[in-house]
């Protein structure tokens, strides 16, 4: 059977979710304005969702690591709740300069870098101990990771974390409960890590999720990947933030 389609949101109304817009977005008590060009994701649900986490955390003095920085609204939270420097990838310039430009449209003071990085694979990642960063943050592509391994992103980031942070330091990231949830924390506890849940959320598929047959069997296959409510299908997003040994 074919799941129900939930009517589409705002920011949802192409498929590969890449479409200009200039728009405000609001997390808290914080409004931000934006300009997003065509090839630059706007923002999705999960990296909505990850804003609102990133206001239940402190991050003062901290220099922070954000992985694909995208349209820049993570860092814009980031340097809200007190990070003093900022290091921004993503896989081409041309995204890192849109957030430069939302950066500055949104009068963002911190120190940042913009860094062209394929993943984590970032300059100044350390194999011996002494990460510079104190925290890294992302929001982990899955659905159209463009990988055989949809979890590509999400493993590579558990196992290299000690790559990027300082011992001591976090991992913040979110991920959906169709991307398995139990097997992400066994993979962070396995690495030592102390694994909690921020915040969790859910909403309906995404409307490209339809267009992929296989992801949707894949996803089938995973216990408790979504729920069914009503005829529509619902997953759920999860905040983790995981503290280094």
């Amino acid at each position: 059977m074919t799941p129900a389609r939930a009517p589409e949101q705002v920011h949802e109304r192409h498929g590969d979710n890449l479409y200009p817009e200039t728009f405000s977005q609001t997390f808290g008590d914080i409004e931000m304005q934006l300009d997003v060009p065509a090839g630059v994701w706007n923002p999705t649900p999960h990296g909505v969702h990850l804003g609102n986490m990133l206001l239940r955390l402190d991050f003062t003095g901290e220099h922070v690591l954000e992985l694909g920085t995208g349209c820049g609204i993570h860092a814009i939270l980031l340097a809200r709740r007190g990070a003093r420097r900022l290091t921004l990838t993503e896989i081409e310039a041309h995204v890192n300069e849109n957030a430069r430009h939302n950066l500055a449209k949104n009068e963002v003071d911190a120190a940042t870098e913009y860094v062209v990085a394929d993943w984590t694979a970032v300059p100044g990642a350390s194999h011996s101990g002494d990460a510079p960063w104190d925290s890294v943050v992302t929001n982990p592509p899955f659905a159209k990771s463009g990988k055989r391994h949809r979890r590509y992103f999400i493993d590579t980031l558990i196992l290299d974390a000690h790559k990027l942070v300082r011992p001591g330091g976090r991992l913040v990231f979110v991920q959906s409960s169709m991307a398995d949830v139990p097997r992400s924390v066994a993979l962070m506890e396995s690495g030592g890590m102390r694994v909690r849940v921020v915040g969790e959320t859910d909403g309906p598929f995404r409307d490209y999720y339809f267009e992929d047959p296989a992801y949707l069997r894949e996803m089938a296959a995973i216990p408790g990947s979504y729920d069914v409510r009503d005829g529509v299908h619902h997953e759920r997003l999860i905040v983790f933030e995981a503290t280094l040994p």
